[in-house]
């Protein structure tokens, strides 16, 4: 049966004034519905953490669950609710005005209508971060340090009136948009999905023990295919790769770190400190310690 809009309970997601970011959190019960035969006059991002949810748009319609983001775009009357079976529906929404950019990266998840269905399946703790900053930042008036996030009430709702509150908080809708399709946006590239893998394997853990064998065996590839279709693909062998990585990541903790030089080393995958200041000093021109004493001083 139809719900309709007198029937509905509270509360509703609102619809903010043109210009303004309104951000909150949702966890609601079995009956919980919302129908607008007028649509919305913004953008309404959904990002569901817990329970389902079922959402539609014109004629289109998903099912939600946690880690599904859901975009409805405005003008399209709409209804969103609980899913049918399901005990709960846990959800941060947000109404604001889209940046242009978006388009492009929300364009391949069209499913009809201006409704847009993105499956994270990674990136869930960032994005999760990304929707806790965006309601503490709603809230800052720009004076002093800017607020930590923290674990949000249910129903918690803020409004970003100020400039810079609006501006943070659609530089986190941003972050969101491009976290949530960043996979598919690798997939498409025209670099084969193996070797992708194998790459974010070495970017996101360069000081593990990599080596072509295990980065072959990670992507299910024989040792020899591996290295000539990433070679071939990236225009650097896997292990060139992962050296320049393992710079750039020991540099980084030199920037960053009060840990000593040779720590740095072995952290970054270097088996020999010697060998880490002689590759070092050939990528920078400088050794470690004095990189990191010159970092110093430019941010002193």
């Amino acid at each position: 049966m139809p719900v309709r809009a007198d029937d509905l309970p509270e509360p509703a997601v609102p619809s903010p004034p043109p210009g303004l970011v309104t951000v909150g959190r949702f966890d609601q019960p079995p009956g919980y519905g919302v129908h607008r035969p007028g649509g919305a006059d913004s953008w309404l991002f959904t990002w569901t953490t817990g329970g389902s949810g079922t959402l539609g748009q014109g004629t289109s319609r998903v099912t939600a669950g946690a880690g599904d983001l859901v975009v409805l775009g405005p003008g399209v009357p709409h209804r969103y609710a609980v899913a049918p079976g399901a005990r709960h529906w846990a959800f941060w929404w947000v109404h604001c005005q889209a940046r242009t950019s978006w388009a492009g990266r929300l364009g391949p998840y069209d499913v009809g209508h201006r409704l847009y269905a993105v499956s994270a399946g990674h990136g869930r703790r960032r994005i999760e971060t990304a929707f806790r900053r965006m309601l503490a930042d709603a809230r800052w008036t720009g004076d002093g340090t800017p607020p930590d996030p923290a674990p949000p009430a249910d129903g918690e709702v803020a409004v970003a009136h100020g400039t810079t509150a609006r501006e943070l908080a659609l530089c986190c809708i941003e972050e969101i948009v491009l976290v949530a399709t960043a996979r598919d946006r690798l997939s498409r590239s025209g670099v084969d999905e193996r070797i992708r893998r194998a790459e974010a394997l070495i970017t996101a853990d360069p000081g593990a023990p990599h080596t072509v064998r295990s980065l072959a065996e990670g992507v299910s590839l024989s040792p020899s295919r591996f290295a000539h279709l990433f070679t071939e693909q990236l225009g650097d062998s896997p292990m060139k790769v992962l050296r320049e990585a393992r710079l750039g990541h020991a540099a980084r903790l030199l920037e960053a770190t009060e840990l000593p030089v040779e720590r740095v080393a072995a952290v970054s995958g270097f088996v020999s400190p010697f060998h880490f200041n002689r590759v070092f000093r050939r990528r920078y021109g400088t050794p470690p310690g004095a990189y990191r004493s010159a970092q110093r001083r430019i941010d002193g």
